[in-house]
């Protein structure tokens, strides 16, 4: 890990208080069994070290959007929606019609307006469109997901990728760093392949990263989409073999964010931008450092992902009640 740590917000212990109040109040109750996982999934410290400088009310903000979506995530990767493409295609239709403006029905739905109405007020179009796009992206590869189980398939190591470049949901929390850091970059310099090629980078750190350490939780749920599992099926390796090639890779991935850094310095010179969009760009570029390695720190210590023995299989304790309308 070539990169320092920003250290973590001290809003922390405000913020977990404040986003199980905000649970609570959308009518959110979790069954026992998915409270205890939520508590251990500690979404309070994913974004903390995160967003280390935040203030307390964008810390708030972002850590609801994180509670909301481990919601939907072990919902569509444990529970029986995740396993019935019809029953996840009409969820993630009505999450999408919602996020676009449509009336919410049920707690899930009405939690994600309050979000989208809160998080969307004062940015320009152009960053809207951003955030949308990322937001959908990442809710139909549950879908996707759906579809490869009924039908008996896996995706080919080049297509998770490409796949869990969306699934990760990181880019929406990249959208989400531009609210905090006072920025709102134009079309133009959302479209500099460097800045395109730095965002792939960090988002692909951190799914490979939350790969090699949901690994045995998601063997004993018999979850496929995992990068050391593709390459341990690929290579017909061992456990440990196929987790040492995870991580070469995950180093190899951090030089690509060093990488897409200097190129979009030089990408910056040579389209002759200055002024607050080159202040932005460069903010970006900065900040995302310390985002790769508060999302490495993370996974290092939160307890879903450092004490698989911990996992409850009780498939009667899920969401459903919520997507199954």
């Amino acid at each position: 890990m070539p990169f320092q740590s920003a250290g973590c917000n001290p809003g922390v212990e405000e913020t977990k208080k404040a986003v199980w109040e905000w649970a609570d109040s959308n009518g959110l109750a979790l069954a026992p069994a998915a409270r205890k996982k939520m508590l251990r999934t500690r979404p309070e410290l994913w974004i903390s070290l995160m967003f280390p400088g935040a203030s307390q009310a964008h810390l708030d903000l972002f850590c609801q959007w994180l509670f909301w979506a481990f919601l939907v995530d072990d919902e569509f990767d444990d529970g029986p929606a995740g396993r019935d493409p019809h029953m996840c295609e009409d969820a993630i239709a009505r999450l999408v019609d919602v996020l676009d403006g449509a009336d919410p029905q049920g707690p899930m739905e009405h939690a994600l307006t309050g979000l989208r109405e809160r998080t969307c007020r004062g940015r320009s179009p152009v960053w809207i469109r951003q955030f949308r796009r990322d937001t959908v992206s990442w809710l139909w590869t549950y879908y996707a997901e759906a579809v490869e189980r009924a039908a008996g398939q896996v995706p080919s190591r080049a297509d998770f990728v490409k796949h869990r470049r969306d699934s990760v949901a990181m880019q929406p929390f990249l959208d989400l760093h531009e609210i905090t850091a006072g920025i709102d970059l134009p079309e133009s310099a959302r479209s500099l392949p460097a800045y395109i090629a730095l965002r792939n980078a960090v988002t692909d750190h951190s799914g490979l990263c939350n790969d090699i350490c949901s690994f045995e939780k998601e063997a004993v749920l018999g979850y496929e989409h995992n990068a050391v599992r593709l390459i341990q099926r690929d290579r017909g390796s061992t456990l440990q073999e196929a987790v040492d090639e995870a991580g070469i890779q995950l180093a190899r991935i951090a030089e690509r964010v060093q990488r897409a850094e200097k190129e979009l310095a030089e990408e910056i010179e040579a389209a002759g931008i200055d002024g607050r969009t080159r202040a932005a760009l460069e903010r970006c570029a900065r900040d995302y450092r310390g985002m790769v390695r508060g999302d490495f720190d993370y996974h290092a210590r939160a307890e879903r992902y450092t004490r698989p023995d911990l996992v409850e299989i009780d498939r009667r304790e899920t969401l459903s009640q919520y997507f199954a309308a």
